[in-house]
């Protein structure tokens, strides 16, 4: 004769346990990360003095906090700063949805001579994750995650329309 046994209920509360963590699971849908751009390629038609000065003057202008400036290895790094997501930062989808919030964002700028003399190259490196974000445009900012964002490629843009208008004046 086979005897029947009841489950403890401390079984009972595991296995519920890890069917509600299953659910949860399942409804939170995957993190999409965005696809990360090359680095930022452009170049100023003005020589490497010039330039260089219109770049610190057009990061001075947008008040963005710098770490390094070294003008002899023409390295210039942002400190982080925090920006909308969507903005200067794509940090991918949950799920369906778009990522909202903030996003914290530095910059690494190297400016290279022209073999001419005439233009000078700049190239900009970004690194970015979320500081604060929500799924979508609905409920409170959320900081228990960090998931990594790139840029759109628009602070840099606008950085080198700046320094173009500037190297003119």
């Amino acid at each position: 004769m086979v005897r029947m046994t009841r489950p403890s209920r401390r079984h009972v509360a595991m296995i519920s346990a890890a069917i509600g963590m299953a659910a949860l699971a399942g409804c939170a849908g995957p993190v999409v990360s965005a696809i990360a751009p090359p680095p930022y390629r452009d170049e100023a038609a003005a020589g490497y003095d010039v330039t260089w000065r219109a770049l610190v003057r057009a990061l001075a202008g947008e008040n963005v906090p710098l770490r390094v400036v070294a003008k002899d290895s023409g390295v210039i790094s942002t400190d982080d700063f925090i920006s909308p997501i969507g903005v200067y930062a794509d940090c991918g989808r949950m799920g369906e949805v778009q990522l909202e919030g903030e996003a914290m964002g530095s910059f690494t700028l190297f400016v290279v001579p022209g073999r001419d003399g005439t233009a000078t190259l700049i190239q900009v490196n970004s690194k970015m994750h979320t500081h604060a974000y929500r799924r979508g445009g609905s409920g409170r900012l959320k900081t228990d995650r960090v998931f990594q964002c790139v840029s759109t490629g628009r602070w840099e843009a606008n950085l080198l329309d700046s320094v173009r208008r500037l190297v003119k004046e």
